[in-house]
Formats: C-alpha cells, structure tokens, sequence
C-alpha cells in the first residue's frame, strides 16, 4: 500500500442540505479523475447586511445576527427573508466538526498532498475568531436615536412658532408693537453706543497722530548733494504739509510758521513734478491747497481725444454709426455740445480714417468748443478770428453760419496759414478768407465786424498735459510780455466791432492760460479803457466763475459773468472765456456830458458857459514834444530842440 493511499482522507460524512443553491461545478482535473463522481455543493453565503457592532453572542456556536434595514422596497425585504430562511436551515443545526470536514472534501485533491492540510488551517482561523469574539466582551447595544423623530420635533416646534406669529388678533396687536418698539429702542441705543465708541476724537480728545517734522537746511544740502530726496518721501511730505495747511491750528508743529510749511511744499512740487520755482508758486497760489495738489496731478494725466463733426458734410449720429462700424469706441462729450464726440479707443488712427479724409470731422479739444458757443456767430455775418490757425475754431464758425456771410480767418505766422488752408479745403467751408496780418493792425486794415474772435497767444499752462515743457521754460518775463500783447489785441478786437451791427457786436476774449495776468487782469484792463464796452454772459452752462479779487487786487465785480475751466474739474484743458458787448460810442459821450452841469463848471445856472478856444500859441512847445516823439518811434533820430533864454 503506497503513501499516498495510506494518508488518504476518507469519505466525508453526509450533510443536510441546508442551502437552496446550484451545485459546484466540479473543476476539469479534478472531473477527469473522479468520473462521473458528483462534487459536493458548495455553501451559499446569506445576503444579510452587515451585522451591528456587538451584536455577535460569546459563544462557541457564535450564528451571525443580521440587522435588518428599516427602509426597503417589497422586493428587497422578501429576498432579504428569503435569506433568513435559508440561514436558519443550514447554520444553526450544522456542527463544527462536520463544517470542517465540508471545507476539507471542497479542496480535497488525491493527486496533491499539499491540501491535506487545509482543512486543519480553517480549524485555526476559526479559533483565532473565537479568541478575538471573548477577548471583545459581551456584544454593546448603541443607542443613536431616531433622527426621524428629532426632524419631526423640530418641524412641529418651527410650526408652533410660525403658528404664534400668524396667530395676530386685536387683543395682543398692542402688545406686540409695543414689544416692537421696545426691541427698536435697544437696537438704536447700541448703535448710538457703537458709534460714540467709533468717533473720531475732537479738539478735547486729541489722538496721538504721528506729528510731521519739516526737514532742517543741512537735511536739505544733505539730499541735495546725493542727487535728490526719495520719490517717496518727497510724494509723503507733500501729503503732509497738505494736511498741516489745511488746518494748522490743530497740525501745525509748535515753532513752525505757516510759510515753512508752504516754501516746504512748493519745493517738493517743483522737484517732484518737474515745475521751476517761479512757475509751481504761481499755479500753486491759485487755488486752495488739496486743489493746487489735483491740479498738478491732472496735469500729468493726458485729457481725453475728442473729434467735432463737420455739420457740413454729416450728421453726428452717421458719423459716430461709421466710426463704431471701424471698432472706434466712442460717446457723446455732454450734453453742452451737440457735435461733439469723445473717442475711448481706436483699432485704427483716428487722424486717417477715409471719414476724416472726406472732412466729416475735426479732430478738436473739448475746450476749443468754448469760445465759438460763446460767441454764437449767426448766418450771414461777418465775423474775424484774429488767431486762427490751426482752424478748428474758424471752420466750427463757418458751420454755424452753415457756409454763409463771411468769416477773415488772420493768423500773424504765414507758415501756420497752410494748415489752416488746408483744413479749410477739407472741411468744405467756402465762406472763409485766409489772411495773415499782425493783430494789431487790423483796425487800420479792416474793420466793421459783426463779431470778433480773439483766442489770444498764451503761455499755455492750461496745456501742460500736452506741453509739457511748459514746466521750465516759463519765466516771469514771459508773463509780462505776453499779458502787455494780450492787452493790445483785445483793444485792437474791441476797435474791430461795428457797434452799429443790428445782430452783432460782441468780442470773445479767451485763452488756455489759468493764471490771472493772462485772464481777469486783461479783461479789466479792457473795461477800464474802453467805457463804451461790458461784460455779458457767455451762455456756458457749466465752468467756475473768475476771479472778482485776487491777492491784494479787485477787478471790475462784472468778471463774475467769465468762465474758468480747469483740467482736473472738468476733465479738459485749462481754458477762460469773457465775452464783451460793443455800444456806441457817441451815446457814453453824451450820457457823459449830461451828467456835468454848468454848475460844475463854475458858471450860473441860466447862463451860457464860456467857449473854451484852442491856443495853438500856448500849446505849440507840447505839440512839438508830441511829434518828436511819434518821429522817435518810428525809429528817426530827432534832434534836440534849442534851448532859447528867457528874457529876465
């Protein structure tokens, strides 16, 4: 008898039937050797859920207490019965020893030895489990409660409440608004507390603000020397010194006078922005001093590209339909001009589209509009535009006179004359006439003008965002030099106006300077030597007033009625526009000699004042200074007059 034979297992015992499944099919080795040989049937596992923790029993015969789902369709809760039928069959009536012999006969193989010890294997696992079920202790019941119920309760609670609200009646309306009132008070008495907590302290209560101390002189000489302070400590003291001058009874550093703080300021401004001295003082003395900061910070900003539509050729609204079907990005200026378009962004160079070409519109600055609003040119009249060039504001006037009467477009530089005509050309305005004569001049040149538009030669520091080199090149002689021209031109326009005109006679002053010497000081001086001229309104409906007082110095109170535009108030250059009524002169004469009495003159009333005569004897030594001088200005030598004795 071989090995093999000898530890052969033998037959295993019978077993109950006590699953309701297929038999195992037998594997293709194993039905070759057995034959016909029927394999047992393997056991099916229960479909039970996973049971609870501690719901095993400390036993040896331990059975697998399902926990039944409490939510389940028909279908699963009979298959799940189905199951506990089938497990009550099987596991509780089969003994250990004859579970261990099943598994064995499953894997039992004659032709391998190797599987001889399986079964004591399952043996093994099988006492580990019970060791680790005794060594867990009797099975522990967690009660989690019903979250079913708990959502139930809080429903019922939330419909209770929503219940009392509902349940509103006459009886308790009272109390619920006074209850209401009540809630009210206490919130607005811990808001005012919150607030009070909040406040910035007064006067009285004082914080500990950080106190600004000015740089000393060797401090000065010290940045000096190492190529000038920090941008950022220049940037942190002009924010400062604002600060301090705009209340130094509560800022101002004890020994400090306020004109440290303000030559600090003025110093910082000129290196910080680039300005020299004379010229960041002169702007800086304008305005107040967190504006004076706005304006030298709008003067770093470019203004906006504004284009003016040639009513001529086009309407607005074509034009702006044309340019946004290019991808131009645009909108209307405002409501004060109703030709006047803001462009934001252009794939294209708005100087070169065909509709410029075409002269459907201008390219133009928002403040040129001002001065031919102002003066409101009327068809068929004849006006003059002393400055001219570059054209803007002559073609704006030949469009309003929708291309009748007449319109001298002068400009003093010949060469800037070409692209006046040029745009004159493009435009399609035919009722303009191109000359070039000096200003001053034209009185003696021509005369008897409807109206008059004089955009006077400035500094141009109302441009600085587009000059910049305006910053250092603008000396106080500049200053005087161009208010004594600006003063000539004004009374050469006032000269040019036939007072006589039945639809005319006004003048339009304006320049893009913002400082006084250019603006009131001119338009003052005009008042006073020209009696026979006022000041009317310009019909602008927005910018600020001009000046009536200024340092020291008042004007005529009728230069409320001009217009100051500032670049960092209206978001356009820095413009001022006065316009002039031009009367009569003989009717001032007359009002003049009624109002001198012969009283006044020393004669009795009733009686002929005497008839003043002309001495040419007794005036001839003034007569001859007079032409001595005029021979002196045209540029001839003169020669002195002899001194002849007098006779004692």
């Amino acid at each position: 008898m071989g090995r093999r034979a000898k530890n052969k297992q033998g037959d295993p015992a019978p077993i109950r039937d006590f699953s309701n499944t297929d038999a195992r099919k037998p594997t293709k080795r194993k039905a070759e050797d057995e034959g016909p040989k029927r394999s047992p049937k393997k056991v099916k596992s229960t479909p039970a859920s996973t049971p609870a923790k501690g719901s095993f029993k400390n036993n040896k015969d331990a059975s697998v207490r399902a926990v039944k789902p409490k939510n389940l369709s028909a279908k699963e809760r009979k298959k799940a019965k189905d199951g506990d039928r089938e497990g009550s069959l099987g596991w509780e009536d089969v003994d250990d020893g004859d579970l261990e012999a099943h598994a064995a006969s499953l894997f039992d193989d004659p032709a391998d030895d190797d599987m001889v010890v399986f079964g004591d294997e399952i043996k093994n696992l099988k006492d580990d489990f019970d060791d680790d079920l005794d060594a867990q202790g009797p099975p522990q019941v967690l009660d989690l409660g019903d979250s079913e119920d708990e959502d139930k309760d809080s429903a019922s609670s939330e419909s209770d409440a929503d219940g009392d609200e509902e349940r509103i009646t006459g009886k308790n309306i009272e109390a619920r608004s006074r209850a209401l009132d009540k809630t009210a008070a206490l919130d607005a008495a811990l808001d005012e507390e919150e607030m009070q907590q909040n406040v910035i302290p007064g006067d009285d209560e004082e914080p500990d603000l950080e106190m600004f101390d000015l740089p000393t002189a060797e401090e000065r000489e010290a940045e000096k020397k190492n190529g000038g302070p920090d941008v950022q400590e220049v940037q942190r003291r002009i924010q400062e010194c604002a600060r301090v001058l705009g209340d130094f009874k509560r800022y101002g550093g004890k020994g400090r006078s306020r004109t440290e703080y303000v030559e600090q300021i003025l110093a910082d401004i000129a290196s910080y922005y680039g300005y020299n001295d004379f010229l960041a003082e002169k702007l800086f003395q304008l305005f107040p001093v967190e504006e004076a900061i706005a304006f030298f910070e709008a003067n770093e900003v470019p203004r906006p590209v504004t284009i003016r539509t040639n009513t001529l050729r086009t309407r607005r609204r074509d034009l702006a339909q044309a340019l946004i079907n290019r991808g131009v990005n645009l909108e209307p200026i405002g409501k004060w001009t109703n030709v006047g378009l803001q462009v934001f962004e252009s794939p294209v160079p708005i100087g070169a589209t065909p509709e410029y070409l075409a002269g459907h519109y201008m390219l133009q600055a928002a403040s040129s509009f001002l001065p031919v609003i102002a003066l409101a040119p009327a068809p068929n009249e004849r006006v003059l535009d002393m400055a001219s060039a570059p054209g803007g504001k002559t073609t704006y006037m030949s469009a309003l006179m929708q291309n009748t009467g007449i319109i001298f477009a002068n400009d003093s530089n010949k060469a800037r004359t070409k692209s006046l005509t040029a745009n004159v050309h493009r435009l399609g305005c035919k009722n303009v006439t191109v000359c070039s004569y000096d200003g001053r001049e034209f009185p003696k040149v021509m005369g008897g003008f409807d109206r008059v538009l004089l955009d006077a030669p400035c500094s141009g520091t109302g441009v600085i965002s587009k000059d910049t080199s305006v910053k250092i090149n603008k000396s106080e002689r500049d200053f005087t030099l161009l208010s004594h021209l600006q003063k000539q031109l004004i009374l050469c326009a006032i000269d040019s106006v036939d007072p006589a005109s039945a639809t005319g006679g006004y003048v339009v002053y304006s320049t893009c300077s913002v400082t006084v010497d250019e603006n009131e000081a001119v338009v003052d001086y005009a008042l006073r030597k020209r009696p026979n001229v006022k000041l009317v309104d310009t019909g602008l409906e927005f910018g600020k007033e001009g000046y009536v007082s200024y340092r020291g110095k008042n004007f005529n109170p009728k230069l409320s009625l001009t217009r100051r535009f500032y670049p960092h108030v209206h978001n356009m250059d820095g413009f001022y526009v006065a316009k002039f009524k031009v009367e009569k002169r003989k009717k001032i004469i007359r009002d003049l000699l009624d109002k001198e009495s012969p009283t006044s003159l020393g004669a009795e009333e009733g009686e002929k004042a005497e008839e003043v005569a002309f001495d040419s004897e007794e005036d001839k030594a003034i007569i001859d200074a007079a032409k001595r001088k005029q021979l002196k200005a045209k540029g001839y030598r003169v020669p002195r007059p002899a001194i002849t004795s007098v006779p004692s």
